[in-house]
């Protein structure tokens, strides 16, 4: 395990309703598995952030039920939390939502869009770079749900990996720790399955989607394992 002395892991929680999607949930048993003494869980839809003068070496954006094209307040305070974390040179990940949030922090909104195709259920990606974080070019297969994504990255951006409906799977930047990830590797196939029967029963119009998906083959390559482990090295 990481010694605690060493990696302080500061949990930016997006969910809206955990009764539907809960991201602690989903990351517990990977970041229990590396980490010696947990981490500490802030709920930012509730504008619940944490203050990064407490030692924090690495910030973790989980997915959300929102979307970032339409942004409610609370949106604005984590980009603030983002953009001192940048500053302050923490090793920082986001996933789906989060990746988005960070895309947007970090360049502002001409860097999410709304999908063209969205991806729902379990979807093969192209890993295009050979990186520390995702390991050597590949195809690898993940569970995905999104409906927004990051576009138009600046050249101070590395695209690692890529999808047919997504050429923004997974980016970083560059010479810096900061990464974002587009799929949902921590949801493994129960929990995905289990993730797609609650958005059913919330009956929305994308509910077709969501009953497709929950028909289709679940493939898992495992990335989760390798993510983590590779975010949550100490940095000097």
């Amino acid at each position: 395990m990481i010694n605690k002395k060493e990696v302080k892991v500061a949990f930016l929680n997006n969910s809206i309703d955990t009764s539907i999607y809960n991201p602690e949930e989903h990351w517990k048993p990977y970041l229990e598995a590396e980490l010696e003494n947990g981490w500490d869980s802030f709920k930012a839809t509730k504008s619940h952030f944490p203050d990064l003068e407490n030692g924090y070496t690495h910030l973790l954006l989980t997915g959300s039920e929102s979307s970032i094209i339409e942004r409610e307040n609370w949106v604005y305070e984590e980009v603030e939390v983002i953009q001192e974390a940048v500053e302050r040179g923490l090793s920082i990940l986001g996933s789906c939502y989060g990746h988005q949030l960070l895309a947007y922090a970090l360049l502002g909104p001409s860097a999410v869009r709304r999908s063209i195709q969205p991806e729902v259920g379990w979807i093969p990606i192209q890993i295009k770079e050979r990186s520390e974080f995702l390991g050597e070019k590949r195809q690898a297969f993940s569970f995905s749900v999104h409906f927004d994504e990051v576009v138009n990255l600046s050249e101070t951006f590395l695209v690692l990996a890529s999808s047919r409906e997504c050429p923004v799977q997974a980016f970083q930047l560059k010479g810096r720790p900061i990464w974002g990830i587009q799929i949902h590797p921590e949801i493994n196939i129960s929990n995905a399955q289990k993730l797609l029967k609650n958005l059913i029963g919330l009956e929305l119009n994308t509910t077709p989607v969501f009953e497709k998906a929950l028909k289709s083959d679940p493939k898992d390559s495992g990335l989760i394992h390798g993510i983590v482990k590779n975010f949550l090295k100490p940095r000097e």
